[in-house]
This record gives C-alpha cells, sequence and structure tokens, in this order.
C-alpha cells in the first residue's frame, strides 16, 4: 500500500516498457555478433520451411516419423522466431525498448515452445523405438489418431505448466526497474528486476524444469539406450553402423538443445561467477542451432526427404 501511495502513477508495480540491453560489456560489437545470428536465423527459415513443404505436399510422407518431424520443424520456426527479430533490432537499429505485455508475452512463447519442442523431441525418441524395438505392433501403436493426441498434448502440457510465470511475474512489483541486460526477456531475468521476494518465481521455475524437462530427457536417454540395446543386436555390421551414425547424430541434436538450456536456466539462479556474456551467448544459442542442425539432421538425414529435396532441385533447374 505505501509502495504505491509513493508512485502515484502505479508504475512501482509494473512499468511501462522494459530496456533490452543486448550483451552488456559487447555493445560496440553488436553489429558484427548480428551476422552469425541472422545467417543461422535464416538457414532456420529455410531449413524448416523447406521440411514443411515436402512432408505436407507429399501424402507419402504423412507417416508417424514425418508427421512428429512436421511438428518439430513447426516448433523450430516458433522458438526462434520468438527471439531472433527483436535481437537483430536490438543490434542493427538500437530498438533496446519493448513493452511490459511485449515482454511478457515473448518470455511466455519462449518458454512455452521449449516445453513443446522438449515433448515433440520425447515423442520422436518414442517413435524410434518403436519402430526398430517393436516394428511388428508399429503401424497399430502409432496411428493418426494417436499421434494427433500426442501432437495435442505436446502444446498443451507447454502452455499449462508455463502459465504460472505470467502470474508470478504480474505479483512483483518492480519500483521503477526496467533495464534487462539480455536479449529477450525470461522469467528469471524480469523476476530478478523486482523489488520483493521472488521465492516462488525460484521455487517454481526449478520444479518446472526438474520435474517437466528433466523428466524429458531421462526418457529420451532410456529410449536411446534400449534402441542401442537393440541395434547391438542386429546380425549385420553395416546396419549397426548405420543405426549408431543415426542415433549418434540425433543425441548430439538433443544434447545441444538441452545443455545450453540448463546451462542458462541454472546460471540465473546458482551461476553469479558465469560472465554475463557468456550467458547470454549461450541462451540465444539454445534457441537457435537446434532450429537450424533439425533440418539437416532428422530431415536431409533421412533417404526420401533427401531424395525429394534433390527432386526439387532438378525441378527447378
Amino acid at each position: 500500500m505505501m509502495l504505491s501511495a509513493s508512485v502515484p502513477n502505479g508504475t512501482a508495480f509494473h512499468p511501462s516498457t522494459f530496456v533490452l540491453l543486448g550483451i552488456p560489456g559487447m555493445q560496440d560489437q553488436h553489429v558484427w555478433i548480428a551476422i552469425p545470428f541472422c545467417s543461422m536465423y535464416i538457414l532456420a527459415l529455410v531449413g524448416n520451411g523447406t521440411i514443411l513443404y515436402i512432408i505436407i505436399t507429399d501424402r507419402a510422407l504423412h507417416e508417424p516419423m514425418y508427421l512428429f518431424l512436421c511438428l518439430l520443424s513447426i516448433t523450430d520456426l516458433v522458438l526462434c522466431s520468438t527471439t531472433l527479430p527483436k535481437m537483430l533490432a536490438i543490434f542493427w537499429f538500437r530498438s533496446h525498448v519493448i513493452s511490459y505485455h511485449g515482454c511478457l508475452t515473448q518470455m511466455f512463447f519462449v518458454h512455452a515452445v521449449f516445453a513443446t519442442e522438449s515433448a515433440v523431441l520425447l515423442a520422436m525418441a518414442f517413435d524410434r523405438y518403436v519402430a526398430i524395438c517393436r516394428p511388428l505392433h508399429y503401424t497399430s501403436i502409432l496411428n493418426a489418431v494417436v499421434i494427433g493426441k500426442i501432437g495435442l498434448a505436446c502444446v498443451i502440457r507447454g502452455l499449462l505448466f508455463v502459465f504460472p510465470f505470467i502470474i508470478l511475474v504480474e505479483r512483483l512489483p518492480f519500483c521503477g526497474r526496467h533495464i534487462i541486460p539480455h536479449t529477450y526477456c525470461e522469467h528469471m531475468g524480469i523476476a530478478k528486476l523486482a523489488c520483493a521476494s521472488i521465492k516462488p518465481n525460484t521455487v517454481y521455475g526449478l520444479t518446472v524444469a526438474l520435474s517437466v524437462t528433466g523428466m524429458d530427457v531421462v526418457l529420451i536417454a532410456t529410449s536411446y539406450i534400449l534402441i542401442l540395446q537393440a541395434v547391438l543386436r542386429l546380425p549385420s555390421k553395416d546396419a549397426q553402423f548405420r543405426a549408431f551414425s543415426t542415433c549418434g547424430a540425433h543425441i548430439c541434436v538433443i544434447l545441444v538443445f538441452y545443455i545450453p538450456a540448463f546451462f542458462s536456466f541454472f546460471t540465473h539462479r546458482f551461476g553469479h561467477h558465469v560472465p554475463p556474456q557468456v550467458h547470454i551467448i549461450l541462451a540465444n544459442l539454445y534457441l537457435l542451432v537446434p532450429p537450424v542442425l533439425n533440418p539437416l539432421v532428422y530431415g536431409i538425414n533421412t533417404k526420401q526427404i533427401r531424395t525429394r529435396i534433390l527432386d526439387l532441385c532438378v525441378k527447378r533447374r
């Protein structure tokens, strides 16, 4: 009550705007840093757009593995597009200001789409497990109805677990503090500006990270362990090599997705000695590198999609 009375216009609780600094200490290099980020963003748009076009237009690819890949491409496009356009505007046009509600909207989509993509990666790991370990039951286990329900569950889960972040931020007073030393809005980055206890934000954030995303990691690892055990029983060394190379590529992309994300997440809470430049660059990479790599590893590395891409190239010539 006293806090509200001391600031007649009500800005003590919710500032009308936030200021995103970009990468503190590297403002002079912003123009050059933006070039590789912009290049990767274009690659992500082209790669995932191509995968979506091929799968949607080719009915022969309307199978479980490709439908999951289609969902992955959609989440990749949304994931990188929630942050990269604003980041490039900050770096190239010095457009540092973002509205309060715009910041909360960006925060919501960053975390919700990340949680959704994590669930999609788990669904794809389950798909590969069924295809390799229970091939005779593949079509009965993963039919169109089941895939639709899995996709819907992935999206709803992300929305439900992330929506409380909005409530937890809305309850915080900011006392005029509105400068965020980052390139985009995320939950703890906003909460740290508050002039009140953020313990509920920290506890809920840790709970979601460990119980939801952490469980996804455990289940994905379990799926690939079972897959590798099945691969080792294959009689053909050539088949084993192909399966190992495919699984190895998948695991590398999954690690690139989760390791920087967890590093960024725990740095906000415990990594007080981590240089902010390292933290912010890695926080951007986990939203951008997987959307660049996923079309290559899950898409072009697949013979059917590679053939369709070559056909498209030949037709255009």
